[in-house]
């Protein structure tokens, strides 16, 4: 059994209209609104996924459009997580807390290996958030590299 990583050599092709999660930590959530509210043309021009405050408190404030997930210690984060293995969802912009531990930091934690094992696009604060929402690639298709979880799978049972 091999436990080499998977092989980036499957393509996934995201959309123009990106399928965009928005998280954000209760001491990160009027951090949340603040650049969101800078955002939200842009944002309006997308699927918008969010787990349960987060969501809830900008679809409110802004009037934006909202999939609203569980709360992330009730399992919202791994319900974004399973999106991203799903290839369902496309960009991750998540305004974490440095500063407060959380009682689902192992859940935190799951959620941006999957991103970072699926080459998503992850913004963790408002500059990264920013610099995601500036590209031109936010309007385009984009390829991208991913893993070949099949062939993974095969060699793995070997």
């Amino acid at each position: 059994m091999s436990d080499a990583p998977p092989p980036r050599q499957a393509i996934r092709t995201l959309p123009a209209r990106k399928r965009i999660a928005l998280i954000a930590h209760d001491g990160k959530k009027s951090e949340m609104l603040q650049w969101a509210t800078h955002w939200q043309d842009t944002l309006s021009q997308h699927d918008l996924i969010g787990t349960g405050t987060t969501a809830e408190r900008l679809k409110t404030a802004l009037g934006l459009s909202f999939e609203r997930l569980m709360s992330g210690p009730l399992g919202g984060d791994q319900q974004i997580g399973a999106r991203i293995a799903e290839q369902q969802l496309d960009v991750l912009i998540f305004f974490w807390d440095p500063f407060s531990p959380q009682p689902h930091d192992p859940d935190v934690k799951a959620l941006l290996r999957l991103a970072a094992l699926w080459n998503v696009p992850v913004a963790c604060n408002a500059a990264s958030a920013d610099f995601v929402l500036s590209s031109p690639y936010l309007s385009e298709s984009y390829e991208m590299a991913i893993p070949d979880a099949e062939a993974w799978a095969q060699a793995r049972s070997v």
